[in-house]
């Protein structure tokens, strides 16, 4: 039986190629339609770079990269090579793909192939700013009751932001590109920093994964211990928390994750909190549900899965 059919939507970035090597580890159980880029964590034409890169490296050229938006759709750029490195792959040594990114860009992609597969059939995991998803949703309206789930990496609620004081990166990038996503009545579900820093690579964790000796595992290994020493000088100096690959961990084992309904909305107008999620969960006629947000999470489990699924590359 094929997996479930997967868009992942990134923009690779140390924790966006470690769920890159997690999804592409399970074809019995994810069919990866493609990769799309975004400008992020680095610029569009370094996150394209890196997924073909990525593609390679988990012995899965067959999966086509498509290059997308390379600003927000209304503030500036902001980038974080400060906790990715400038390449965006941490201190991994980074040369050129031996293919590059399909000529048709990503929002075109995206747009094609929703319109072409059966309502409801396709999966987005979305671990970048939503950038290319808002705009295909502007571009094709019809698009939106075609989406099966959108499930993606942004926001914070009660561990405060990782960018500014309330806003999580992801959300903070393109907030109005989160703002329309949320606003579009889609089935999403959210892994936020409430979660996310519930999985984190101890030093325990990232042994086992270095015990593994293949290709991606001593990759994941290494982007892992760049992230490390960057929580140490940048971050709160604990644990690297393993962000967005919560979000394939979630479509593998959602029993592993706690969701709560919530009512969500983007702060798009203030500039002491632009990015900011208010994530309710006191719901009624209005405030009506439009997301599910992930509180908690088993981080044991979760690390038992990334290392079967890093365990089993070439």
């Amino acid at each position: 039986m094929p997996g479930l059919p997967l868009i992942i939507d990134c923009d690779p970035g140390v924790d966006d190629t470690v769920a890159l090597l997690l999804a592409l580890a399970a074809p019995e159980r994810l069919d990866v339609l493609a990769i799309t880029t975004v400008a992020g964590n680095v610029g569009g034409d370094l996150t394209a770079r890196n997924a073909c890169l990525v593609r390679e490296i988990a012995g899965r050229p067959d999966i086509p990269v498509h290059a997308g938006e390379a600003r927000p759709l209304v503030r500036a750029p902001v980038a974080a090579d400060h906790f990715h490195g400038p390449t965006g792959l941490g201190d991994l040594p980074v040369g050129q793909p031996l293919r590059g990114p399909e000529e048709e860009g990503a929002v075109d992609f995206l747009v094609r192939t929703l319109r072409a597969r059966p309502a409801g059939e396709v999966t987005l995991a979305v671990t970048g700013p939503m950038t290319n998803l808002a705009r295909a949703l502007q571009t094709a309206p019809d698009i939106g009751p075609r989406i099966g789930r959108v499930v993606a990496m942004g926001g914070a609620r009660r561990e405060g932001g990782n960018i500014t004081a309330s806003a999580e990166y992801n959300i903070h990038a393109d907030p109005h590109a989160a703002d329309i996503v949320a606003r579009s009545g889609v089935d999403l579900v959210l892994m936020g920093l409430d979660v996310t820093h519930q999985v984190t690579a101890t030093e325990a964790r990232r042994a086992r994964i270095a015990g593994i000796t293949n290709t991606p595992a001593k990759v994941a290994s290494q982007l892992m211990a760049f992230s490390a020493r960057t929580e140490v000088e940048l971050g709160t100096g604990g644990p690297p928390p393993l962000h967005d690959p919560c979000v394939i961990l979630w479509l593998l084992a959602p029993h592993l994750f706690t969701l709560r309904d919530c009512h969500l909305a983007i702060e798009t107008e203030s500039p002491l909190t632009l990015g900011h999620t208010a994530v309710e969960f006191r719901l009624g006629e209005q405030r009506a549900a439009n997301a599910r947000w992930a509180t908690g999470a088993d981080s044991d489990g979760a690390f038992d899965l990334i290392c079967d699924l890093l365990g089993r590359g070439a």
